[in-house]
């Protein structure tokens, strides 16, 4: 914890926040690696000014700084016991740009995907394209040397960075970048000339030579030759160990051509790949990628790569490898021809006669090579999907050695793997020789964590012996710097010190990394410390598809390895609050991190019932992108159930939570009182009292509850030709009781198109998925409604009757929570015979037996998909229905969240969060959209939230499919 003379320095002079608390600390205590530092505080600079402010801080109190950008580093760079300053919330501008030049000068914390969508338009980009590029900040990669999968062609981020600006160790400001103009200390510069100089001999007999060397610092930039010499070059990859930077100057390259052309080798065995890399390499490609047949097997079970891999992959090859040509047309036509030559000269070729099995699948599709970039991309954290106790371990993964003897050091570090009884899996950068592999380990066992430095000394030994470098992307951190000495020598490590000295003479600036580090398997570092333990609670939910305490509870939140694809800006949904408040509490990692430290002791007694939790929690919105979209499947909407029913069997339900989970109980008296609850969306002084009361906004107008609700009694009225066999309409509370014309709209449509429509036998209430108590934490509540409901539903699911829903999250509730809350084979076949409206549609028409005459209700409709339609991968089923409807020109909307998420746009403690995530894209949209454009969107709460802030009136599939039949019978008539 910081002294009370350091946070009354950090409060005065600091503009930004300020973060002492626990909590937050934790959250800053891990990264992407396998270590966990708890950080006397945590500074979130609003400028430079306060990136200042908290060096003059940390140098005053005598501890260390730590800058930090996206905290995705694999080998624990962002971790340490002083001040971390994380730059990636305010620090993430675009300062300067020279479009004609191709220069940019930016701040460290901008993303690099966010920086790349600023320069497209002006046909440029940042060409270090590394698989991180999501969350990956400038800063972070100038740190880390970063390289990215097209180096080969691009170079890593110190050929493409030319100036930068920031502050020394004592605060003194400095500019180092070529040519004059320059603000470099004069001592500082005639220090580091002489090591160059010195050195140079050293340098050139122990430098490994290959391109993928980011190890140790770059005093290969202070050796006099043909390029002037440039300071700042000699601080990439230094991982903020020299200096502080707050402007980058960067160069940039026009964007690469549209027309690419990925070619899909295939080998019989992973050495035979290994073998093709060199002449595949001399073919001149963009890139040559790798992935094994484990990370294949491994990516088959993650439903987001699933259908992806099942559109390039030709029977079970061991191993592929991605070649990449951007070229003109005709130039990768030729590419492509001399590829499948050279792939037939080592004897591959798919039904050609080849001597060994294997060959090549040319995409042209540059939509599918995207996705398959996308897999290659993800390969880290699909290999850390494992859900066992060992996982794979990042600590040899970027050995990079020369191409000639790449084959020889795979199969010895596998022997080596094998002689400590592990496997590990091999991908990425084929082409430089730099493959990733992560042998799997228990780091929670002492015999496993020896292996580790064991497996470490052996690859290290082979790495050195083949001149290549120990570390060829991901830098040195705690897990590689102690055996600089060992790859280097003596000299050159004692030069590395000397420059450290000579910037940082006090050791303040990120220290323990790169020189005088600790021994990378001490496990007082680490995520795991001899004494980790995990309460074992008794958990609401089924967690037995992992391993550990809680029945698995512990093996589900500890899959959250930091990667941080949670804190992607655009693309997909996750994480929707994230987007909005820039806040690590508010991402899934940041979460999951919180819960793993409390229910681990770290956070103090109780932790898991502390209010400091309830906040941790509170803007997870439940949408379930992350378990489609984060690569290890970290599925925080079900753990904040959990999180909530633990919080609530301690402590007690509150008021509002109460009212929501037993909606469905008391709908029918709703019923009765809508006419106060009108009342109260007319009169500001009941919404006030309302908000008192029961925390609901008293901005937002409350649903109403209709006196023609929806009964399942007019299913049997309606009558058609029943020739296409049953249909049981399972009506959710929501559209039942609140929107009757959207169930009465598919009762229409499934009857009119030849179904016999039916509804389950259900005594007393209306069947309930039980998703209001589940909101609430209520898990046994929801087990109850689960219990009823598979009850009614069974018989017919044994018949084989299709169960087709309306609203998204009631009736995947059915293919997801039921699976927990009741688990066994019945859940299981409902949960396969469960389907969406657009889903049974889309699925009738693809088998020719959906065939309802039809008339386009509107020219165009823009489509908004609920997030648990996303979550479920169904937004396809979404557009092949609405392609059925003839003459609907139909476009989805790219969104995240509406914001609205069922209670959570309700609640006065999160209306303004609400409304900031349906502002972030879907309400703008939905505004520019024309006014005879039909908005489409399945989802309750995206439709309330659509009305409330643009005034535009949603319409569901079924009411679309009801309007376009009903136009076709008054044409027919």
């Amino acid at each position: 914890m910081l002294k009370e003379k350091t946070l009354a320095h950090l409060a005065r002079e600091v503009r930004g926040e300020v973060l002492t608390d626990s909590f937050s600390r934790g959250r800053y205590a891990t990264d992407a690696s396998i270590y966990q530092i708890m950080p006397a505080g945590v500074v979130i600079p609003k400028s430079a000014d306060d990136v200042a402010a908290a060096l003059d801080a940390a140098r005053d109190a005598g501890i260390p700084i730590t800058m930090r950008g996206g905290g995705t580093s694999q080998c624990g760079q962002t971790v340490n016991a002083g001040l971390v300053v994380d730059c990636s919330k305010h620090l993430n501008r675009i300062l300067e740009l020279d479009i004609e030049g191709r220069r940019a000068v930016v701040e460290p914390g901008i993303v690099l995907d966010d920086l790349n969508r600023q320069l497209k338009p002006h046909g440029l980009w940042f060409p270090v394209d590394v698989s991180t590029a999501s969350r990956a900040t400038i800063g972070g990669m100038v740190g880390n040397n970063s390289c990215g999968s097209r180096s080969l062609r691009y170079g890593t981020t110190r050929d493409n960075v030319d100036r930068i600006e920031g502050l020394l160790a004592d605060g003194t400001a400095f500019d180092f970048g070529p040519g004059s103009g320059n603000r470099v200390p004069e001592t500082l510069l005639r220090q580091m000339l002489d090591l160059g100089a010195r050195e140079a001999l050293e340098i050139a007999e122990r430098f490994p030579k290959v391109q993928r060397r980011v190890g140790g610092y770059n005093i290969d930039a202070l050796v006099p030759g043909e390029r002037p010499i440039n300071l700042a070059h000699l601080l990439i990859g230094s991982e903020g160990t020299l200096a502080l930077s707050t402007a980058i100057e960067i160069k940039l390259s026009p964007l690469p051509s549209k027309t690419r052309v990925l070619g899909v080798c295939h080998f019989p065995t992973f050495r035979a790949a290994m073998e093709a890399a060199k002449p595949l390499v001399g073919l001149a490609p963009t890139s040559v990628e790798l992935v094994d047949s484990t990370m294949i097997g491994l990516a088959r079970s993650i439903p987001i790569y699933a259908k992806t891999l099942e559109e390039f992959v030709r029977g079970a090859p061991a191993a592929m490898l991605f070649v990449e040509f951007a070229d003109s047309q005709a130039e990768n036509e030729e590419n492509m021809r001399r590829l499948q030559d050279t792939m037939s000269d080592l004897g591959f070729g798919f039904g050609k006669g080849a001597e060994r099995e294997g060959g090549v699948v040319e995409v042209w599709d540059m939509n599918l090579a995207a996705d398959i970039g996308e897999l290659r991309k993800a390969g880290l954290n699909i290999m850390m999907s494992m859900k066992d106790e060992g996982k794979p371990v990042s600590f040899v993964e970027d050995c990079a050695v020369p191409l000639e003897h790449l084959a020889d050091y795979t199969d010895r570090l596998t022997e080596v793997f094998h002689s400590h009884g592990t496997e590990g899996t091999w991908y990425a950068h084929a082409s430089e020789g730099c493959l990733h592999v992560r042998p799997v380990l228990n780091l929670k066992l002492e015999k496993d964590v020896r292996a580790m430095r064991e497996i470490a000394e052996a690859a290290f030994d082979m790495v050195s012996a083949y001149k290549g470098s120990h570390s060829g992307e991901h830098g040195d951190g705690i897990v590689r710097s102690e055996f600089h000495g060992k790859m280097f020598g003596p000299r050159i490590l004692a030069a590395f010190e000397e420059v450290k000295a000579a910037f940082d003479p006090e050791s303040r600036l990120n220290p323990g990394k790169i020189v005088h580090a600790p021994k990378m398997d001490d496990r007082s570092l680490m995520r795991y410390p001899p004494d980790y333990s995990f309460d074992d609670v008794k958990t609401g939910h089924d967690w037995s598809a992992w391993p550990g305490k809680g029945g698995g509870f512990q093996g589900a939140v500890e899959m959250c390895n930091n990667n941080g694809a949670c804190r992607k800006l655009k693309g997909g949904a996750m994480c929707p609050s994230y987007r909005v408040t820039r806040d690590e509490r508010d991402v899934t990692r940041g979460r999951a991190n919180t819960l793993r430290l409390a229910l681990s002791g770290r956070l103090g007694k109780d932790a898991l019932f502390s209010d400091e939790m309830a906040e941790t929690m509170k803007l997870c919105v439940g949408c379930k992108a992350c378990k489609r979209e984060c690569p290890t499947g970290v599925d925080m909407a079900k753990m904040k159930t959990e999180v909530l029913y633990q919080r609530g069997q301690k402590l007690g339900y509150g008021r509002r939570e109460r009212l929501i989970a037993e909606m469905p109980r008391y709908a029918r008296l709703a019923v009765a009182l809508r006419g106060f609850i009108r009342l109260r969306n007319k009169v500001p002084a009941l919404a006030a009292l309302g908000e008192k009361l029961f925390g609901l906004a008293r901005q937002r107008s409350l649903p109403e509850f209709r006196g023609d609700f929806f009964r399942d009694a007019e299913i049997g009225k309606t009558t058609g030709q029943a020739s296409k066999g049953k249909v049981l309409l399972f009506t959710d509370t929501f559209n039942r009781w609140m929107e009757p014309g959207i169930p009465r709209a598919a009762l229409n449509v499934l009857t009119r198109a030849g179904y016999d429509v039916i509804a389950a036998d259900a005594p007393g209430r209306p069947l309930c998925c039980g998703r209001t108590y589940l909101a609430a934490g209520m898990i046994d509540k929801a087990r109850a409604e689960a219990r009823r409901t598979l009850q009614a539903l069974m018989p017919h699911v044994r018949a084989g009757v299709p169960i087709v829903g309306l609203e998204p999250s009631c009736l995947l509730t059915l293919r997801d929570e039921f699976l927990t809350l009741l688990p066994g084979d019945e859940a299981k076949a409902l949960s396969e015979n469960a389907l969406l409206f657009e889903e049974f549609i889309a699925r009738e028409a693809k088998a020719g037996r959906f065939d309802l005459p039809m008339a386009s209700p509107g020219i165009s409709a823009r489509v908004h998909g609920h997030c648990h339609q996303k979550a479920a991968g169904v937004m396809s089923d979404m557009d092949a229905a609405l392609a059925l409807v003839p003459g609907l020109d139909s476009q989805t909307i790219e969104s995240s969240c509406c914001g609205m998420a069922g209670a959570f746009g309700y609640g006065a403690d999160t209306y303004d969060v609400s409304i900031r995530m349906g502002e972030l894209s879907l309400l703008p949209a939905v505004r520019e959209a024309a006014a005879d454009d039909l908005i489409v969107a399945n989802g309750t709460s995206c439709r309330h939230q659509i009305c409330d802030g643009t005034g535009r009136h949603p319409l569901h599939i079924a009411e679309v499919f009801d309007r376009a039949s009903q136009n076709a019978l008054k044409d027919g008539g």
